[in-house]
Parts: structure tokens; C-alpha cells; sequence
């Protein structure tokens, strides 16, 4: 299947703002590209692209004083299948665990895993290692998490998350990473695009979506503890230990997010190529 996907930001800053943005599709999803994914500036800025130390896509630029638009738009080939599941998958020892895997055990700015040990092990130490315990924690916090735009809180760790019991994505995210990294499971965060596709369409408006990947038997495996089923046409911007690492926009300064757009779609067979914005050609 093709899908159309794409974004609107726009940014007021008082003074000229560095900013660090990582709003490309990630590099292991380029070949899937059928058209160009070209991030585009409403004012002339100059932008510096580099990999990070996980592998994701990031821009650097200096937003000027004033308002700037960041937009792109794409189609991306998608197969139409959706998540894998492997109920077979197994768990590592720590000792087989390649060495690159293993910062994904340990705690983070948002994974506090040194306040969720003990409830961890009392909740989940009886279930079977491997899938069946990851698909295990998934459930609780499906379960125990209300989703709310108006509970988010950017300040929210998975700690808050298990005791507030209201959130957004990356709540679910980083409460279900926490108790698998808990369990001695490498977890990583995931952002990325994921429309309602295969599903009733959510009437809220479209955002950008979290899950996360463990690894078991020696890949990485989705899972999506908001949605708690397999979905498809999930679309990777980038992975890191959480949603620090992976915020689509840092400022170094003062910023306001005056406007948040984004779209993701499956394109029709009598749909034509396009902007679904609406915009005219931004400059790269």
C-alpha cells in the first residue's frame, strides 16, 4: 500500500533559536520512500543534517526571530500487514546480550527503573520469560493507563505515569519500557508516524505516535501498550532509551510551538500525489 504522511510545525521564537529537529523518517524506512522526504523552511535557514549515536536522522538549524514554518510531505510504500507477533520469541541472559543492546536495560531520564524494581518483580516475576512476559506488561499498562491529551505532562516520568494512571503515548511507552527493562528486557523508545489505518478512525486529531521495541531472540519486536494489538502502516522517525532522545524539536532558547499539523493517511487508488497540506513548494 502507499501512504501519505507529512507535518506542519510552526515555531514563534523572540530571538534567533538553534534547534535540533528529528522529524525525518528514519534511515532503515528510506528504501520504502516514493517520493522525496525533504524537510522545507517558509523563510531562508540553513540546515546542517547528521546521524546520532543511535542512528537516527537529525537537522540542526537556527530558527530566526519571528515565525517559521518546518513542513514536509511524502508517500512511503508500506507492505499492509501489520506488527509482527512472535509468541515464541525468547529472552537473552545479560550475558548473551550483544554489547550495543545493553544501555537498553538501563535507566533513564524518563525510565526511572531504580523506583519500579520491586513492583516489577512482584507483578511480573511470575510469568513466562520472553514474549509472553512482555505481551504480559503491555496488558497491565493498556489496562491501568487512561489515555488523555489533557493529562499530558512533558515532566511525567514512568514512576508518575504508574501512579498518576493517566497519560498520553509516551506515558504507555515509558511505563511499559520501564517494567521490561525492570525484568531484565533491553527496551527501546520508538516515535514515528501511525494512522488510522485497519481501524475506526479516532476523532482526535492526528499526532505523532510512541511504542516500543524489545529485544528478543535476537531482534528487535514492536509493541504498543496505548493500542495493545498489532496496527498497521507504523511509520519510524527514530528510537532512543526515550523520549528525550527522540523529541522531534529542542530548542536552545525560548520557542512556542504555535501550531501542530500532521498527517498520515493511506493513499487511495483514484488519489493523486500530492501535498495533503495543501502548501505550496517550501525551500529544503
Amino acid at each position: 500500500m502507499r501512504i501519505r504522511a507529512g507535518f506542519n510545525l510552526i515555531y514563534e521564537c523572540p530571538q534567533p533559536t538553534p534547534m535540533l529537529l528529528v522529524l525525518d523518517v528514519h534511515p532503515s524506512r528510506r528504501v520504502d520512500l516514493l517520493t522525496d522526504q525533504i524537510i522545507g523552511f517558509d523563510r531562508p535557514i540553513e540546515a546542517r543534517d547528521y546521524i546520532d549515536a543511535f542512528g537516527n536522522a537529525c537537522t540542526r538549524i537556527e530558527a530566526p526571530a519571528g515565525l517559521t514554518t518546518i513542513s514536509t510531505s511524502f508517500e512511503i510504500y508500506d507492505t499492509g500487514k501489520s506488527d509482527v507477533v512472535v509468541p515464541d520469541a525468547v529472552q537473552h541472559d545479560i550475558k548473551e546480550l550483544p554489547d550495543g543492546v545493553l544501555r537498553f536495560l538501563l535507566g533513564s531520564r524518563y525510565c526511572d527503573t531504580d523506583r519500579l524494581g520491586d513492583f516489577a518483580w512482584a507483578k511480573f516475576g511470575d510469568t513466562t520469560p520472553g514474549w509472553a512476559r512482555v505481551q504480559a506488561i503491555c496488558n497491565f499498562v493498556h489496562d491501568h493507563i487512561a489515555f488523555s491529551y489533557q493529562a499530558a505532562d512533558p515532566l511525567r516520568t514512568a514512576h508518575g505515569a504508574l501512579t498518576d494512571r493517566t497519560g498520553v503515548c509516551r506515558d504507555f511507552a515509558h511505563l511499559a519500557i520501564s517494567l521490561c527493562r525492570c525484568m531484565n528486557i533491553p527496551t527501546r523508545y520508538c516515535t514515528g508516524y501511525l494512522g488510522d489505518i485497519g481501524v475506526p478512525r479516532a476523532p482526535d486529531p492526528m499526532d505523532f505516535s510512541a511504542w516500543f521495541q524489545a529485544y528478543l531472540s535476537g531482534h528487535w519486536f514492536t509493541f504498543d501498550p496505548r493500542h495493545n494489538r498489532p496496527r498497521i502502516g507504523r511509520i519510524l522517525m527514530a528510537t532512543g532509551c526515550d523520549a528525550t532522545d527522540v523529541a522531534f524539536s529542542t530548542s536552545f532558547g525560548s520557542s512556542r510551538l504555535a501550531s501542530f499539523e500532521v498527517v498520515t493517511e493511506e493513499v487511495q487508488t483514484d488519489q493523486l500525489s500530492g501535498d495533503p497540506f495543501g502548501n505550496p513548494e517550501a525551500s529544503p
